[in-house]
């Protein structure tokens, strides 16, 4: 597991708040689920983190990383709708949690597990998390209600404004969308964008 200190501070780089080291594997207890890590997504809130931009350092230890995807290994009591074995992702692992997605291991709250269908790759899954929702919420969380509407996506080739063309183009939207470049115009195109 990758573990951060809680002794941060804006001038850390990471090679001075990471270390890797072994830990006990966490039990899930009521509500939660442990899951097999196969890829883990870094994302700007991570290294937020770390600099100490989001006013909560790590108590004692920190495993780093909100976003994963993995297998289900172990459920705790209360949990409905998932099985030991299941492919699944999940989201905001390290928020009020030592387990991050960093790790062989996390334990996360049932309700931030979300079953991955077999088509999709654990790559994919790992990417989903804080940037798809974020997209999700800023098209009102329903992405339906933009059908036959013409939305701008500020940024359409990060990772937010991405999901945001791909959700709102599904949903029957017409997506323009700025960006900085030519090659970030081609990304944004390619996610379903009609203008940038």
């Amino acid at each position: 597991m990758v573990c951060e200190s809680s002794d941060l501070s804006e001038d850390r780089a990471a090679r001075d708040v990471l270390e890797l080291v072994e830990l006990d594997v966490p039990e899930p207890q009521a509500g939660e689920v442990r899951v097999a890590i196969s890829a883990s997504g870094v994302n700007p809130t991570d290294w937020k983190a770390r600099a100490g931009l989001t006013g909560r350092a790590p108590e004692d230890f920190q495993v780093p990383h909100h976003d994963g995807a993995g297998r289900v290994d172990a459920i705790g009591p209360g949990v409905t709708g998932l099985a030991v074995g299941q492919r699944v992702w999940l989201y905001l692992a390290a928020a009020d949690n030592t387990y991050g997605t960093a790790a062989e291991f996390a334990v996360v709250p049932a309700d931030k597990v979300v079953p991955l269908p077999d088509n999709a790759s654990d790559e994919l899954g790992a990417c989903l998390g804080v940037p798809a929702l974020t997209a999700a919420y800023c098209l009102g969380g329903d992405p339906s209600a933009v059908r036959g509407r013409t939305v701008l996506v500020a940024g359409g080739a990060g990772a937010v404004g991405h999901y945001a063309i791909e959700l709102a183009k599904h949903a029957g939207a017409q997506v323009v969308t700025t960006v900085s470049s030519a090659e970030k115009g081609e990304l944004a195109r390619a996610a379903g964008a009609t203008s940038c």
